[in-house]
Formats: structure tokens, sequence, C-alpha cells
């Protein structure tokens, strides 16, 4: 029996990931603010992660074969965790996003080095606590909690890019809802003039790659995504095949807001290096339709 602590994974992939290490006979410690109760069958500890204090009374002198953080987003943060777990687990796993690549531009799908954590400017004087503020700094956020876990001296972590992720009848986003609302409505679509396609996974793909992960004994970077990118117009037809009677309009715009999934720059992932690792990835046109119908399925 594993003993693995998740932070946070109270809902979306995060509770499907619980699901799936509680299935194989792991016990599983779930870390939050007790805002929400975690999954059935799980050990449930309250504690404010912000609060180094209350982090080590909360865990006690518990230790952990693996810990997976779902909701490291800033380089405070990852201080505390990795002060606080720092000899307490074999391995630490963070939930990071492909939007630590959101300074490349490449019209290839782009690899974990070309972001190299150990080379990030960590600067915790930043207003992190201001939610303004880490809403519009996401990426950067991700990349500077990435560069703490990477310091020397060493820390057995992974940081697991996670690309934009679809599909599930409790997707939070809202983000194919406002696909679907312009579709059924006839309203267009906005979306930049030069469009590009980005890389996704399903909410499923994403809980079994974490779960594998903790089973791995790897390090470091790796992203996690699907095979195959995707345009916002095939979003939109396979919504439009759900929606019938709807009709699709993309309207190109040179400035201001465009729709969730349109993409200025390139936005794709390469994913090779899991996949050297043993890590078999689904293509995303095979899985689209499913995850429309999931995510929609109060419009069938």
């Amino acid at each position: 029996m594993r003993e693995i602590c998740v932070i946070g994974g109270n809902r979306y992939f995060g509770k499907r990931l619980i699901a799936r290490l509680i299935a194989a006979g792991d016990r599983v410690t779930v870390v939050n603010r007790g805002s929400s109760a975690p999954p059935a069958g799980t050990v449930h500890l309250i504690a404010d992660r912000d609060d180094e204090k209350s982090l080590e009374e909360a865990l006690g002198s518990r230790v952990f074969d693996v810990v997976v953080d779902q909701v490291c987003y800033t380089p405070r943060q990852a201080e505390i965790a990795r002060r606080v777990f720092a000899g307490r687990t074999r391995r630490y796993v963070m939930t990071s996003t492909v939007e630590v690549y959101e300074y490349e531009d490449s019209a290839d799908p782009v690899g974990e080095d070309a972001v190299d954590p150990r080379t990030v400017a960590v600067d915790t004087e930043l207003p992190w606590d201001d939610q303004e503020f880490l809403e519009a700094h996401y990426g950067e956020g991700k990349r500077q909690a990435e560069a703490v876990f990477a310091a020397a001296p060493a820390f057995p972590y992974v940081a697991v890019r996670v690309a934009h992720v679809l599909g599930g009848d409790d997707d939070f986003t809202g983000r194919l809802e406002h696909y679907a609302d312009r579709i059924r409505t006839g309203k267009p679509v906005a979306v930049p003039a030069v469009n590009h396609p980005a890389t996704y996974i399903h909410v499923e793909e994403i809980a079994g790659f974490l779960f594998w992960t903790v089973g791995e004994d790897f390090t470091g970077p790796v992203n996690a995504a699907s095979h195959g990118p995707l345009t916002t117009r095939e979003l939109c037809e396979a919504i439009g095949a759900h929606l019938p009677d709807g009709r699709t309009v993309l309207e190109p715009v040179e400035v201001g807001e465009v729709s969730p999934f349109s993409f200025r720059r390139s936005y794709g992932m390469d994913n090779s290096r899991a996949t050297r690792l043993g890590f078999r990835f689904g293509d995303a046109r095979t899985w689209l339709p499913r995850a429309v119908a999931e995510t929609l399925g109060k419009d069938r």
C-alpha cells in the first residue's frame, strides 16, 4: 500500500486522480482548507497551505511515498511546500501548465527544454497574494514555482505541464459553453486574424497521466498533451455536430478579446518525453466528440 498525499484535488481531474489511487489500493491523504469534503475513502487533513505552521501541524509525523500538489500557483507556496515536505516524501509531483510556455512562439511543438526552471528568476516579493495579479500572471507564477522546486540542493520533483483540458460533465471553466452559446444563437466567434492551433488533453487522460506519474521514478518537467493539435474551427465543428440547429460564424479580429481557445501564437506542446518514458497518449481528434457530449450533454 502506497502512502499518497494530494494537496487540493477536490474537483475535475483531481478527484478523478484520487478515485484511481483509491481503486489501486493506495492510502490517500487529502490536504485542503476544509471548504469542501474530499472523496470518500481518503484521510482528510485541514490546513492552509499558505501557512507553514498550519501545514506542519496538520501533517504531524506523517511521511509519504509521493505528494501530488494540485494547487501550487506561486513561488511562495512552492517554498513552503519544499520546506515542509523535505524528508517527508520520496517524490513531489506538481501540476503545472502549458502556460509556462507563454513567451514561446514556435511553429513546432515545444519541448520541455524550452523552459528550464533552473534558469528562471524567482521573485517572492511580487504581490502573489493579490488574486487579480495572480490571475494575470498565472503562467509566471507556475514557472517560478517550478524554479523553486528545481533549485539546489536537489529535490525529487516532477512538474507536469498540462495542456488545455477538455471533457467531463463537471468542466467548471465554461469555455466550451462559450462556443455552444455562440453556435446556438448564430453569434460570431471572435478569433485572431491569424489563429493558431493548440494541444489539448481529455480530463480522464490527464487523471490517468498523473496516476501513471505517481508510479514512475523520473523527475523534472514533463509535457502532458494528447496527440494532434486542434484548431478553433475543429472545436466549433465538434460542438456544431452536437447542436445541429446552430450556426458557426468565425469572425477574425485584429485587436481586442477573442474566444477562449483562439491563439495569436503557436500553442503546441511536444509530448515525446512522456511517450519515451512509457505513457501512451490518445488522439485529440478521436476523443473530442466524446468530450463535447460530456460537457454539453444537457443540450442533447
